[in-house]
């Protein structure tokens, strides 16, 4: 145990925070105008389904995939270098996607911009522990920091339904190229370098292994979720664990390891890392099922549904910024267990929503939900890096935000084939297309006479209102697990306003 006198940060810090949320507004732009901007892409370029399918997900994949390897390469080469690289990357790859001519084009574009996203997050958050030594400061950056994620997902149908009604497809893509040029201006002027004076090179069997474990898990668990039986997403599950074991055993070897496994033994490390796997899974489980809801169930379209889901992203929004200030007089455990139970709520409610009405208290739940669980994703982000020391911040940035799209992955793949199995049983009996899924259903009700479309659509909307209520019980259960572990794990850290202690 030892205590720290940190120095605070200054109005550059601030400026610079400023700086550090440009990249992450237009991630999370871009997960959200991609969807809407997809049927206008479709109609243009005319890719297969398949097509279709690598052109929304591969972003994704390959963002999760090098998040290890780029946090890690930020250590060795310098954060901010590093940031400045992937700005330029990803606006370049926003270019190519927007004139893209072909499928295959927008592909590699979508890949370049997965990997090139992969850079940005952790240097960002890496950099955040640099400026700002002071916990309780720290602690308030970050929370600015994840609500601009936040921010973003909310207001990217808004901007992406202006674009689509006034350009092509393609303008969704280059919001990213004015905001990447004015990162890559004045992050020399407000934002520090910062490397590990001691990495050693970077071994390349280790990215290898690294990439071979995390992109067949999240391709199992996303496969998983769409309920269609196959071997494959289990054998990839597999590969994946295997593989992952041998990363870790070579990294117990290695003199400069990829990852430090020493961090781990850190206590609120590796409780932190697990908390928010599990809170994640619990709460985008459950979002998962939402959009479909609004759009399936109530027949909203997706700007519509986009603005339903506000008051959402609002919750998530105050979560973030109130979960510093609680814990400047409250243990860190007793506000995530105080969120978490609150979170129980939310799921509750999810249980009694209906198909008919259930509009008003579905979005309560969501709200309740978000609220409580916002405090735990913050303060377990802070947990990671500020318990990690400060040359290995872009790993300890990486693994944290790995563990969040593990948690996407594993919430999407089980939720998702919980509300699919309540869905497939109470539909039994008609028609295959309809008892596959509800988009299923609503795609054959369109070609039916309005009696039969009516008679088909009501019990295919009860049926995954039923999916999404079992799914609103696994939730609270799961969030009665996080706040058990919470208390049981993290109550010996101490108030960011009492004298700063690392646990070792």
């Amino acid at each position: 145990m030892s205590t720290n006198v940190a120095t605070k940060a200054g109005p550059r810090e601030w400026i610079g925070l400023a700086v550090l949320t440009l990249p992450l507004l237009v991630l999370a732009l871009d997960v959200s105008v991609l969807f809407l901007a997809a049927p206008h892409l479709g109609a243009d370029l005319r890719p297969s389904s398949t097509e279709l399918l690598w052109i929304l997900d591969i972003y994704g994949f390959l963002i999760a995939g090098f998040l290890v390897t780029m946090g890690t390469l930020g250590d060795r080469i310098g954060r901010r270098k590093l940031l400045m690289i992937g700005a330029v990357a990803f606006a370049l790859a926003s270019v190519l996607a927007a004139y893209a001519n072909s499928p295959a084009m927008l592909i590699a574009a979508r890949a370049a911009l997965g990997i090139a996203g992969a850079t940005l997050m952790p240097s960002t958050l890496a950099l955040i522990s640099n400026m700002f030594a002071d916990p309780k400061q720290r602690g308030l950056a970050i929370g600015i920091w994840m609500t601009t994620f936040s921010a973003g997902v909310s207001i990217g149908p808004t901007i992406g339904g202006a674009l689509l009604e006034n350009f092509w497809w393609g303008s969704v893509f280059l919001i990213a190229v004015p905001v990447m040029v004015l990162l890559v201006v004045l992050a020399p002027i407000l934002l520090p370098e910062f490397r590990d004076p001691d990495a050693g090179r970077l071994d390349l069997l280790s990215v290898v292994l690294s990439l071979a474990t995390v992109l067949p898990v999240i391709y199992g668990l996303k496969e998983i979720a769409t309920g269609h039986g196959s071997w494959l997403p289990y054998t990839a599950l597999v590969a994946g664990v295997v593989l992952g074991i041998l990363f870790t055993r070579r990294q117990k070897r290695l003199r400069n390891p990829m990852v430090d496994l020493r961090l781990f033994k850190i206590r609120a490390f590796a409780a932190a890392l697990a908390l928010l796997l599990l809170g994640i899974t619990a709460i985008n489980g459950v979002n998962f099922l939402y959009p479909q809801f609004l759009q399936s169930v109530k027949a909203l379209s997706p700007l519509q549904a986009g603005l339903w889901m506000i008051p959402i992203t609002l919750a998530a929004v105050l979560g973030s910024l109130v979960a510093p200030l609680l814990t400047r007089r409250i243990r860190p455990a007793f506000v995530i267990t105080g969120g978490a139970v609150i979170s129980v709520v939310g799921f509750v409610l999810v249980t009694q929503v209906d198909a008919i009405s259930g509009l008003g208290l579905l979005i309560t739940a969501g709200v309740v939900t978000v609220a409580g669980l916002s405090p735990m994703t913050v303060l377990t982000t802070d947990m990671v890096v500020g318990s990690a020391p400060p040359e290995k911040a872009g790993a300890a940035a990486a693994l944290s935000e790995t563990s969040g799209e593990l948690g996407v992955g594993l919430g999407v793949a089980a939720m998702g084939t919980i509300a699919t199995a309540v869905y497939r049983a109470e539909m039994d009996n008609t028609p295959a297309e309809a008892a596959e899924s509800l988009t299923g259903a609503v795609a054959l009700a369109q070609t039916l006479p309005p009696d039969q479309a009516t008679a088909l659509l009501e019990p295919a909307r009860e049926a995954f209102t039923n999916g999404l209520n079992t799914a609103g019980l696994v939730g609270a259960v799961l969030l009665v697990a996080l706040a058990f572990v919470s208390v049981s794990l993290l109550r010996h850290l101490r108030p960011t306003g009492a004298e700063s202690e690392r646990d070792n």
